[in-house]
């Protein structure tokens, strides 16, 4: 093949495409938020760190056209891969918060600066003829190389060295354009779209792309069923592929309004799928499909389809489309997937506003007469439907922990609580043993949640008494200074049981396979390392933090609840203490001390702590041991768990 037919070919704009779709889908979007989360980077350092990509992103993006940035577009490109290349390497580095944001400006502001340039300039290096086709093409193999196994499996690390790599490899590609555009030839159906219509539509899409891809990733019932698995990853590959492609070819033949209004049906079809995780596989087949119909357009819109007639009105517009769509609606779907963990049905329905508005008003109009009589023919056989089901439906009978299953619903316990045990995790010691997926699966709805605020309620029931609850419903700060949970005690007021219900419900959670788990808690031991560093000064402060509330003689929780608890805590200061033996060494008495600290004593009202650090139940028991001793020669031995507290 000649030069001149390897230049015209294009090959080296279908790969620049695909290397900015590896490197932000990869790296920026994944990788990179789980090297943050190895170096302990989390919540409010997280936003901060989060937020320096967007404004690195937004700045660069509305600012890339500029002449600040001088040379060629060749030129532009190449430092734009270096600084993402450069910032890919530096997040293997053991970074501080401070450190992580600076990188995390770069990554946007390379990104910004490198997808404005190359969608400005993109006839430059895809030759002539079938333009549409290798943005689909290259679109298409970047999503299907982010798919493939051993690259989305891949540690941080590797995945961080291969984007690396990649920015190089582009910095090569870019370095020799191909055959020089023939003036400004339009690629696709010619339609009339306004602009501003054209980003609306583009950010609706990628905040429901955005929000279905962070509630996917975070739920683990809906990831196990929709992108784990070798399987899995193979056939999303092979439907962005096939998806880009045709995507490519509506353009050229059907023009940009078929191509947005088939994605946001797909996309649509996909987050409502996810509100039924037994429906997620369903899923997994309209998601990967929206995404690249959409994801092509992204593309070729700016550079190939756009009216503007001029480079500077290219940039300008791409920068626009770039800032708001791709940063601002990518933050604002995450942001929605972090609080709602789903996408309201409503909003779905707001987000083809802008999509099928036009369509539907021009449907209104031509069909009005057909359209408003299949409503009343709707409307009827809905009214129909519902005066059969009222009375003819029996009556349905709830037991307490349903109804207390509806109370935890209504009340958005699931906003700040989860139910599910990360498997392999300190989860399963803090918490509880992991509950199946099966068991997930035939809940109605699930409920494990996506936020943890609060600690896991999956096993609550074997971790938390009765009393405790209803106390802690009552006022949270009583028994913890520091929750910042708001008071339900509204739930018992009057003759409303609501909170006797959820109370029941909270009480049922609790596995067969807790009897168990309880062995994993006995056998429990702060480490060496903990017990060397524990400070009874330390210990002291955490008694009366959160021990003092039960077990001083003037204690609130004590005074507030003395009449309903099981058996009275004993006054610690005054003895006996129960469940210490006397025939302890010292040793063996600070271990028992700490593991009922950390654990709680089954069977009772006494809780256990299972938040505090090893450290902080060292320092506890020490103290405990060496500070309140004399009530420990009047202790008598137990054994049986249950008998006392």
């Amino acid at each position: 093949m000649s030069q001149s037919s390897v230049q015209r070919s294009g090959w080296r704009g279908v790969s620049l495409v695909a290397i900015v779709y590896i490197y932000f889908l990869i790296f920026a979007q994944f990788s990179f938020l789980r090297r943050l989360a190895e170096l302990g980077i989390a919540n409010s350092h997280l936003k901060l760190v989060m937020a320096a990509m967007a404004i690195g992103g937004i700045l660069l993006s509305l600012t890339a056209s500029r002449s600040i940035f001088g040379g060629s577009p060749q030129g532009r490109i190449q430092r734009s891969l270096g600084v993402c290349g450069v910032a890919a390497l530096l997040s293997l580095l053991p970074l501080s918060t401070a450190d992580s944001i600076v990188v995390a400006f770069f990554i946007g502001a390379g990104l910004g600066l490198l997808t404005v340039t190359l969608v400005t300039h993109l006839r430059l290096w895809l030759g002539e003829g079938n333009l549409l086709l290798k943005v689909g093409v290259g679109t298409g193999l970047g999503y299907f190389a982010c798919n493939i196994p051993a690259l989305f499996t891949a540690s941080t690390g590797l995945q961080a060295l291969t984007s690396a790599v990649l920015c190089l490899i582009g910095i090569v590609v870019a370095a020799k354009k191909s055959i020089e555009p023939r003036g400004e030839p339009p690629s696709g159906a010619q339609e009339k779209i306004s602009f501003t219509r054209v980003l609306l539509c583009f950010t609706a899409l990628v905040w429901l792309d955005s929000a279905a891809f962070f509630i996917v990733q975070n739920t683990p019932v809906l990831k196990a069923g929709s992108w784990q698995g070798t399987a899995h990853l193979w056939a999303n590959g092979l439907l962005h592929l096939a998806a880009a492609i045709a995507s490519a070819w509506l353009l050229r033949r059907r023009g940009l309004r078929l191509v947005l209004v088939l994605a946001a049906l797909a996309l649509a079809v996909a987050c409502l799928l996810l509100h039924d995780p037994s429906s997620v596989l369903l899923a997994s087949i309209f998601y990967p499909i929206g995404v690249s119909l959409y994801s092509v357009a992204l593309v070729a819109y700016p550079s190939l389809l756009a009216p503007g007639s001029s480079a500077m009105e290219r940039a300008r517009m791409a920068g626009l489309i770039y800032s708001v769509a791709g940063w601002f609606g990518s933050a604002m779907g995450i942001g929605m997937g972090q609080h709602l963990g789903q996408v309201p049905a409503v909003f779905v329905l707001l987000a083809l506003v802008p999509i099928l508005g036009p369509q539907s008003l021009d449907l209104l109009r031509l069909r009005g007469r057909e359209v408003a009589s299949t409503a009343v023919v709707l409307l009827v056989a809905f009214c129909i439907h519902r005066a059969i089901l009222f009375f003819h439906s029996a009556p349905v009978t709830l037991t307490q922990i349903e109804r207390g299953r509806q109370v935890y619903i209504s009340e958005g316990c699931i906003n700040c609580h989860s139910q599910y045990v990360r498997p392999n995790s300190p989860d399963v010691l803090m918490w509880g043993p992991v509950q199946t997926i099966a068991g997930i699966r035939s809940e109605r709805p699930p409920l494990i949640g996506d936020r943890r605020q609060g600690p896991d309620l999956s096993q609550v029931g074997g971790r938390r008494s009765p009393l405790w609850l209803r106390a802690h419903f009552y006022d949270p700060r009583q028994l913890n200074p520091a929750s910042f949970m708001p008071s339900y005690a509204h739930l018992f007021e009057g003759a409303g049981t609501r909170g006797n219900d959820l109370i029941a419900y909270l009480s049922s959670l609790k596995s067969p396979e807790y009897a168990q788990h309880i062995l994993a808690e006995q056998a429990w031991q702060p480490t060496s390392a903990s017990i060397a560093q524990a400070n009874a000064k330390q210990g002291a402060q955490l008694y009366s933090f959160y021990c003092a509330t039960c077990h001083a003689p003037n204690g609130r929780t004590r005074q507030a609840w003395q009449a309903d608890f099981r058996r009275l805590p004993p006054d610690l200061h005054a003895g006996p203490w129960g469940y210490i033996p006397t025939t302890d060494t010292s040793q063996q008495r600070e271990r028992r001390i700490a593991q009922i600290v950390k654990f709680g004593i089954p069977g009772t009202d006494m809780p256990g702590h299972e938040y505090l650090s090893d450290r902080e139940v060292a320092s506890l028991s020490l103290w405990l041991g060496q500070s309140i001793a004399q009530p420990l020669q009047m202790a008598v031995p137990h054994t049986t768990p249950g008998e006392n507290r």
